[in-house]
Protein backbone atom coordinates (compact mmCIF):
# COMPACT_ATOMS: atom_id res chain seq x y z
CA UNK A 1 0.00 0.00 0.00
CA UNK A 2 1.77 3.40 -1.02
CA UNK A 3 0.47 6.46 0.50
CA UNK A 4 2.06 10.25 1.84
CA UNK A 5 -0.72 11.91 3.55
CA UNK A 6 -0.22 11.09 7.15
CA UNK A 7 3.02 9.10 6.84
CA UNK A 8 6.04 11.13 5.09
CA UNK A 9 6.56 15.03 4.46
CA UNK A 10 6.48 16.61 1.17
CA UNK A 11 10.52 16.97 1.08
CA UNK A 12 10.25 13.04 1.42
CA UNK A 13 8.76 12.75 -2.08
CA UNK A 14 8.67 13.34 -5.52
CA UNK A 15 6.63 16.52 -5.51
CA UNK A 16 6.62 19.69 -4.46
CA UNK A 17 4.64 22.84 -3.04
CA UNK A 18 2.87 24.03 -6.36
CA UNK A 19 2.45 20.43 -6.85
CA UNK A 20 0.49 19.53 -4.02
CA UNK A 21 -1.43 23.17 -4.18
CA UNK A 22 -2.51 21.89 -7.82
CA UNK A 23 -3.60 18.71 -6.10
CA UNK A 24 -5.61 20.57 -3.29
CA UNK A 25 -7.08 23.21 -5.88
CA UNK A 26 -8.20 20.03 -7.49
CA UNK A 27 -9.95 18.19 -5.46
CA UNK A 28 -11.66 21.30 -3.77
CA UNK A 29 -13.01 22.31 -7.07
CA UNK A 30 -14.10 18.99 -7.66
CA UNK A 31 -15.88 18.44 -5.20
CA UNK A 32 -17.70 21.99 -5.81
CA UNK A 33 -18.77 20.30 -9.22
CA UNK A 34 -20.47 17.31 -7.27
CA UNK A 35 -22.03 19.21 -5.01
CA UNK A 36 -23.67 21.63 -7.84
CA UNK A 37 -24.26 18.88 -10.07
CA UNK A 38 -26.04 16.85 -7.44
CA UNK A 39 -28.57 20.01 -6.45
CA UNK A 40 -28.86 21.03 -9.83
CA UNK A 41 -30.09 17.25 -10.39
CA UNK A 42 -32.52 17.73 -7.59
CA UNK A 43 -34.43 20.79 -8.71
CA UNK A 44 -34.68 19.08 -12.12
CA UNK A 45 -32.24 20.77 -13.82
CA UNK A 46 -30.71 17.47 -15.37
CA UNK A 47 -32.62 13.59 -15.15
CA UNK A 48 -30.10 11.91 -13.49
CA UNK A 49 -26.22 12.31 -12.02
CA UNK A 50 -23.95 9.75 -9.92
CA UNK A 51 -22.34 11.42 -7.58
CA UNK A 52 -18.88 10.68 -6.69
CA UNK A 53 -18.45 12.43 -3.14
CA UNK A 54 -15.04 10.98 -1.76
CA UNK A 55 -13.50 9.77 -4.62
CA UNK A 56 -12.12 13.17 -5.63
CA UNK A 57 -8.39 12.53 -4.24
CA UNK A 58 -7.78 9.31 -5.97
CA UNK A 59 -9.03 10.75 -9.79
CA UNK A 60 -7.46 14.41 -9.47
CA UNK A 61 -4.50 11.84 -8.61
CA UNK A 62 -4.69 10.04 -11.64
CA UNK A 63 -5.61 13.10 -13.75
CA UNK A 64 -2.31 14.92 -12.89
CA UNK A 65 -0.52 11.68 -13.44
CA UNK A 66 -1.03 11.77 -17.08
CA UNK A 67 0.57 13.53 -20.28
CA UNK A 68 -1.21 15.87 -22.25
CA UNK A 69 -1.27 13.32 -25.08
CA UNK A 70 -2.46 10.13 -23.07
CA UNK A 71 -5.88 8.48 -23.82
CA UNK A 72 -8.24 8.80 -21.26
CA UNK A 73 -11.13 5.91 -21.00
CA UNK A 74 -13.41 7.08 -18.61
CA UNK A 75 -16.82 5.06 -16.76
CA UNK A 76 -19.74 7.75 -15.66
CA UNK A 77 -18.23 8.52 -12.37
CA UNK A 78 -14.77 9.75 -14.18
CA UNK A 79 -16.13 13.27 -13.82
CA UNK A 80 -13.54 14.51 -11.43
CA UNK A 81 -10.79 12.99 -13.50
CA UNK A 82 -12.04 14.71 -16.78
CA UNK A 83 -12.27 17.70 -15.17
CA UNK A 84 -9.07 17.37 -13.68
CA UNK A 85 -7.75 16.49 -17.41
CA UNK A 86 -9.20 19.81 -18.76
CA UNK A 87 -12.39 18.45 -19.95
CA UNK A 88 -14.79 21.84 -19.41
CA UNK A 89 -17.44 21.78 -16.75
CA UNK A 90 -19.84 22.48 -19.04
CA UNK A 91 -19.32 19.67 -21.12
CA UNK A 92 -20.13 17.21 -18.77
CA UNK A 93 -23.23 19.39 -17.15
CA UNK A 94 -24.41 19.94 -21.11
CA UNK A 95 -23.84 15.39 -21.36
CA UNK A 96 -26.07 14.81 -18.22
CA UNK A 97 -29.13 17.03 -20.07
CA UNK A 98 -29.04 15.12 -22.98
CA UNK A 99 -26.26 16.61 -25.62
CA UNK A 100 -23.08 15.40 -26.81
CA UNK A 101 -20.12 15.36 -24.79
CA UNK A 102 -17.84 17.18 -27.00
CA UNK A 103 -19.94 20.83 -27.44
CA UNK A 104 -16.78 22.73 -26.65
CA UNK A 105 -15.11 20.55 -29.11
CA UNK A 106 -11.97 20.83 -26.68
CA UNK A 107 -8.54 18.66 -27.37
CA UNK A 108 -8.21 16.81 -24.44
CA UNK A 109 -7.38 13.27 -25.40
CA UNK A 110 -10.87 11.45 -23.69
CA UNK A 111 -13.03 8.72 -24.79
CA UNK A 112 -16.98 8.99 -24.36
CA UNK A 113 -18.09 8.18 -20.89
CA UNK A 114 -18.64 4.44 -20.63
CA UNK A 115 -22.60 3.77 -18.57
CA UNK A 116 -22.29 0.39 -19.26
CA UNK A 117 -20.18 -1.30 -16.84
CA UNK A 118 -16.95 -2.22 -17.58
CA UNK A 119 -17.30 -2.09 -20.91
CA UNK A 120 -14.26 0.26 -21.73
CA UNK A 121 -11.80 -2.09 -20.87
CA UNK A 122 -11.36 -3.82 -23.54
CA UNK A 123 -11.33 -0.47 -25.47
CA UNK A 124 -8.89 0.73 -23.78
CA UNK A 125 -6.28 -1.93 -24.37
CA UNK A 126 -7.88 -2.41 -27.65
CA UNK A 127 -6.36 1.53 -28.21
CA UNK A 128 -3.33 1.18 -26.41
CA UNK A 129 -2.79 -2.11 -28.70
CA UNK A 130 -3.23 0.50 -31.62
CA UNK A 131 -0.77 2.83 -30.35
CA UNK A 132 1.74 0.05 -30.51
CA UNK A 133 0.81 -1.17 -33.78
CA UNK A 134 0.93 3.44 -34.83
CA UNK A 135 4.57 3.50 -32.87
CA UNK A 136 3.02 5.89 -30.81
CA UNK A 137 4.37 6.80 -27.48
CA UNK A 138 1.15 7.45 -25.44
CA UNK A 139 -0.72 5.34 -22.90
CA UNK A 140 -4.01 4.68 -22.11
CA UNK A 141 -5.70 5.36 -18.47
CA UNK A 142 -9.37 3.57 -18.34
CA UNK A 143 -11.32 4.40 -15.20
CA UNK A 144 -13.42 1.80 -13.70
CA UNK A 145 -15.02 0.54 -10.16
CA UNK A 146 -14.44 -2.76 -8.45
CA UNK A 147 -17.67 -4.31 -9.10
CA UNK A 148 -16.45 -3.74 -13.33
CA UNK A 149 -13.75 -6.79 -12.27
CA UNK A 150 -16.99 -9.36 -12.20
CA UNK A 151 -17.39 -8.68 -15.85
CA UNK A 152 -16.03 -10.94 -18.37
CA UNK A 153 -14.97 -7.31 -20.22
CA UNK A 154 -12.46 -6.91 -17.16
CA UNK A 155 -11.08 -10.54 -18.37
CA UNK A 156 -11.39 -9.94 -21.69
CA UNK A 157 -9.41 -6.36 -21.77
CA UNK A 158 -6.27 -7.41 -18.82
CA UNK A 159 -5.94 -10.54 -20.75
CA UNK A 160 -5.58 -9.18 -24.22
CA UNK A 161 -3.08 -6.18 -22.97
CA UNK A 162 -0.92 -8.59 -21.06
CA UNK A 163 -0.62 -11.26 -24.03
CA UNK A 164 -0.27 -8.00 -26.48
CA UNK A 165 1.94 -5.97 -23.93
CA UNK A 166 -0.86 -2.75 -25.14
CA UNK A 167 0.21 0.73 -23.31
CA UNK A 168 -3.13 0.27 -20.70
CA UNK A 169 -3.14 1.57 -16.80
CA UNK A 170 -6.24 -0.18 -15.82
CA UNK A 171 -7.30 2.13 -12.81
CA UNK A 172 -9.65 0.60 -10.32
CA UNK A 173 -11.21 2.61 -7.81
CA UNK A 174 -12.66 0.49 -4.95
CA UNK A 175 -14.98 2.85 -3.15
CA UNK A 176 -15.97 -0.35 -1.26
CA UNK A 177 -19.69 -1.01 -3.59
CA UNK A 178 -21.21 -2.26 -6.35
CA UNK A 179 -24.02 -0.24 -6.20
CA UNK A 180 -25.45 -1.89 -3.12
CA UNK A 181 -23.27 -5.22 -2.74
CA UNK A 182 -19.81 -4.69 -0.65
CA UNK A 183 -17.07 -6.04 -2.20
CA UNK A 184 -16.91 -9.02 -0.39
CA UNK A 185 -20.09 -9.93 -2.04
CA UNK A 186 -19.00 -9.75 -5.54
CA UNK A 187 -15.79 -11.41 -5.44
CA UNK A 188 -13.68 -13.57 -3.24
CA UNK A 189 -10.53 -12.50 -4.14
CA UNK A 190 -8.60 -11.13 -1.48
CA UNK A 191 -8.24 -7.34 -3.65
CA UNK A 192 -8.52 -6.09 -6.47
CA UNK A 193 -4.79 -5.47 -7.38
CA UNK A 194 -4.39 -9.28 -6.86
CA UNK A 195 -6.13 -10.36 -9.71
CA UNK A 196 -3.64 -9.19 -11.94
CA UNK A 197 -1.57 -12.35 -11.49
CA UNK A 198 -4.01 -14.06 -13.75
CA UNK A 199 -3.12 -11.90 -16.86
CA UNK A 200 0.74 -12.26 -16.34
CA UNK A 201 1.24 -7.94 -15.25
CA UNK A 202 1.51 -6.27 -12.34
CA UNK A 203 -0.80 -5.13 -9.75
CA UNK A 204 -0.46 -2.78 -7.10
CA UNK A 205 -1.96 -0.90 -4.06
CA UNK A 206 -2.50 2.61 -3.27
CA UNK A 207 -4.38 5.20 -0.93
CA UNK A 208 -7.10 6.39 -3.08
CA UNK A 209 -7.91 9.00 -0.63
CA UNK A 210 -4.23 10.57 -0.99
CA UNK A 211 -3.90 12.66 -4.42
CA UNK A 212 0.18 12.23 -4.28
CA UNK A 213 0.44 9.26 -3.33
CA UNK A 214 -2.40 8.44 -6.12
CA UNK A 215 -0.32 10.74 -8.74
CA UNK A 216 3.07 8.75 -7.92
CA UNK A 217 1.83 5.30 -7.90
CA UNK A 218 -0.58 5.85 -11.77
CA UNK A 219 2.79 8.13 -13.11
CA UNK A 220 5.00 4.70 -12.42
CA UNK A 221 1.98 2.94 -13.73
CA UNK A 222 1.99 4.78 -17.06
CA UNK A 223 5.71 4.73 -17.66
CA UNK A 224 5.68 1.21 -17.03
CA UNK A 225 2.88 0.48 -19.52
CA UNK A 226 4.48 2.77 -22.53
CA UNK A 227 7.43 -0.03 -21.38
CA UNK A 228 4.85 -2.72 -22.39
CA UNK A 229 4.29 -3.53 -19.21
CA UNK A 230 0.38 -2.74 -18.58
CA UNK A 231 -0.44 -2.86 -14.39
CA UNK A 232 -3.67 -2.53 -12.82
CA UNK A 233 -4.02 0.07 -9.88
CA UNK A 234 -6.61 -0.75 -7.16
CA UNK A 235 -7.10 3.27 -5.59
CA UNK A 236 -8.51 2.35 -2.05
CA UNK A 237 -11.50 5.08 -1.58
CA UNK A 238 -14.97 4.93 -0.51
CA UNK A 239 -18.40 5.57 -1.57
CA UNK A 240 -19.79 8.53 0.20
CA UNK A 241 -22.90 9.35 -1.05
CA UNK A 242 -25.24 7.06 -3.53
CA UNK A 243 -24.53 5.53 -6.64
CA UNK A 244 -26.92 7.33 -8.84
CA UNK A 245 -29.69 10.36 -7.46
CA UNK A 246 -31.65 7.03 -8.47
CA UNK A 247 -30.13 5.27 -5.45
CA UNK A 248 -30.95 5.34 -2.04
CA UNK A 249 -28.11 3.54 0.18
CA UNK A 250 -30.11 3.75 3.18
CA UNK A 251 -31.60 0.64 2.01
CA UNK A 252 -28.59 -1.50 2.41
CA UNK A 253 -26.16 0.65 4.80
CA UNK A 254 -26.84 0.45 8.06
CA UNK A 255 -23.72 2.10 9.87
CA UNK A 256 -20.14 2.64 8.98
CA UNK A 257 -18.74 -0.47 7.17
CA UNK A 258 -15.96 -1.95 8.61
CA UNK A 259 -13.04 0.12 6.87
CA UNK A 260 -10.09 1.92 8.81
CA UNK A 261 -10.60 5.72 9.28
CA UNK A 262 -8.36 7.04 6.57
CA UNK A 263 -10.74 5.01 3.83
CA UNK A 264 -13.68 6.76 5.09
CA UNK A 265 -12.69 9.66 6.34
CA UNK A 266 -13.54 13.17 3.94
CA UNK A 267 -9.94 12.95 1.96
CA UNK A 268 -10.58 16.74 0.94
CA UNK A 269 -10.17 17.80 4.37
CA UNK A 270 -7.54 14.88 5.18
CA UNK A 271 -5.63 16.37 2.21
CA UNK A 272 -6.01 19.86 3.16
CA UNK A 273 -5.34 19.40 6.81
CA UNK A 274 -1.79 17.86 5.82
CA UNK A 275 -0.61 20.88 3.42
CA UNK A 276 -1.89 23.01 6.45
CA UNK A 277 0.71 21.18 8.51
CA UNK A 278 3.44 20.59 6.53
CA UNK A 279 3.20 25.02 5.12
CA UNK A 280 2.34 24.08 1.84
CA UNK A 281 -1.30 26.45 2.06
CA UNK A 282 -2.24 28.87 4.93
CA UNK A 283 -5.64 29.10 6.03
CA UNK A 284 -7.33 30.92 3.70
CA UNK A 285 -6.21 28.70 0.56
CA UNK A 286 -9.50 26.49 1.02
CA UNK A 287 -11.70 29.73 0.95
CA UNK A 288 -10.01 31.17 -1.73
CA UNK A 289 -10.25 27.71 -3.83
CA UNK A 290 -13.80 27.35 -3.12
CA UNK A 291 -14.50 31.03 -4.23
CA UNK A 292 -12.70 30.33 -7.90
CA UNK A 293 -14.53 27.05 -8.03
CA UNK A 294 -17.56 28.30 -7.31
CA UNK A 295 -17.18 31.15 -10.36
CA UNK A 296 -15.87 28.62 -12.55
CA UNK A 297 -19.46 26.63 -11.82
CA UNK A 298 -21.31 30.18 -12.19
CA UNK A 299 -20.15 30.28 -15.80
CA UNK A 300 -20.02 26.75 -16.66
CA UNK A 301 -24.59 26.57 -15.62
CA UNK A 302 -24.59 29.65 -17.61
CA UNK A 303 -23.10 27.84 -20.67
CA UNK A 304 -25.03 25.21 -20.52
CA UNK A 305 -28.40 26.61 -19.77
CA UNK A 306 -27.76 29.49 -22.80
CA UNK A 307 -27.43 26.33 -25.45
CA UNK A 308 -30.72 25.90 -27.37
CA UNK A 309 -33.19 22.98 -26.44
CA UNK A 310 -32.65 20.54 -29.10
CA UNK A 311 -35.49 20.12 -31.64
CA UNK A 312 -37.01 16.44 -30.58
CA UNK A 313 -36.82 15.60 -34.01
CA UNK A 314 -32.87 15.91 -34.57
CA UNK A 315 -33.51 11.72 -32.71
CA UNK A 316 -34.41 10.59 -36.13
CA UNK A 317 -31.15 12.95 -37.88
CA UNK A 318 -28.64 10.21 -39.48
CA UNK A 319 -30.39 7.42 -39.12
CA UNK A 320 -32.48 7.45 -42.47
CA UNK A 321 -31.62 8.55 -45.61
CA UNK A 322 -35.39 8.94 -46.16
CA UNK A 323 -38.15 8.84 -43.87
CA UNK A 324 -40.51 5.73 -43.84
CA UNK A 325 -44.20 6.68 -43.03
CA UNK A 326 -44.05 4.83 -39.70
CA UNK A 327 -40.55 7.12 -38.74
CA UNK A 328 -42.76 10.44 -40.10
CA UNK A 329 -45.65 9.23 -38.12
CA UNK A 330 -42.83 8.90 -35.13
CA UNK A 331 -41.46 12.37 -35.62
CA UNK A 332 -44.75 14.22 -34.99
CA UNK A 333 -45.57 12.19 -32.15
CA UNK A 334 -42.72 13.33 -30.52
CA UNK A 335 -43.15 17.31 -31.47
CA UNK A 336 -46.90 16.69 -30.55
CA UNK A 337 -45.73 15.76 -26.64
CA UNK A 338 -43.10 18.20 -26.51
CA UNK A 339 -45.13 21.18 -27.53
CA UNK A 340 -48.06 19.73 -25.04
CA UNK A 341 -45.81 18.80 -21.96
CA UNK A 342 -42.89 20.91 -22.25
CA UNK A 343 -42.21 20.61 -18.69
CA UNK A 344 -42.19 16.92 -19.47
CA UNK A 345 -39.82 17.25 -21.91
CA UNK A 346 -37.65 19.08 -20.30
CA UNK A 347 -37.43 16.81 -17.36
CA UNK A 348 -37.10 13.63 -19.47
CA UNK A 349 -34.42 15.21 -21.83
Amino acid sequence: MTRIVGERDLDDTRFDAEDARAALRDVIRTRRFDERALALQRRGWMSGYPPYEGQEAAQVGAAHAMRDDDHLFPTYRSNALQIARGVPMSDILLFRRGFAEYHSDHDVPVFPQAVPIASQIPHAAGAGMAANYADEDWAALVCFGDGATSEGDFHEGLNFAGVFDAPTVFFCENNGWAISLPRERQTASESIAIKADAYGIDGVQVDGNDPLATRAVVEDALASARDGDPVLVEALTYRRGAHTTADDPSQYRDGDPDLPEWRLRDPVDRFAEWCEGQGIVDGDFVEEATAEANEELADAVDTAEAVPRPDPEEMFDSMYESLPADVERQREAARQVADEHPETYELER
